[in-house]
């Protein structure tokens, strides 16, 4: 599957290419800042497969953490487009960006509900985990 997107005002392309390995929905602090209050629908997509086809986003990485994740987002019009996290072979890629949002489908589980706001909606008997689900071992 090859996914393609870019940002709001078309300055930062991507091709996102490869199965998706997990679709979720992300009710942490960080993504309602970057959402404007909604959790953020995201999707993991392969890291290899994913490449900028147009522009280069600007990233920025919190420096007062210890293992920050690193955002990228479109200098011109600010669209968040991925997120990359230490240790993680995948990219966050964030639905809202893609050019048809309908190959997303649905989540398959909420993540960091810990920091849901009441007007925040989880679909009912989707799994939700109050930071991030434990690891099969």
């Amino acid at each position: 599957m090859a996914l393609k997107g870019g940002c709001y005002c078309g300055a930062v392309r991507y091709v996102a290419e490869g199965a998706p390995m997990l679709k979720a929905q992300c009710h942490c602090r960080e993504c309602q800042y970057f959402s404007g209050g909604a959790p953020h629908m995201f999707m993991l997509m392969p890291t290899g497969g994913f490449r900028y086809i147009k522009g280069t986003p600007k990233r920025f990485a919190r420096s007062d953490l210890d293992s920050p994740v690193t955002r990228e987002f479109c200098a011109e019009c600010g669209a968040h487009l991925i997120t990359r996290r230490p240790g993680l072979d995948a990219v966050i890629l964030k639905v809202g960006t893609l050019d048809d949002p309908s190959h997303y489908g649905a989540p398959r589980m909420a993540i960091y509900t810990i920091d849901k706001q009441a007007f925040h909606h989880i679909p009912d008997g989707l799994p939700a985990f109050e930071r991030l689900p434990p690891r099969a071992s």
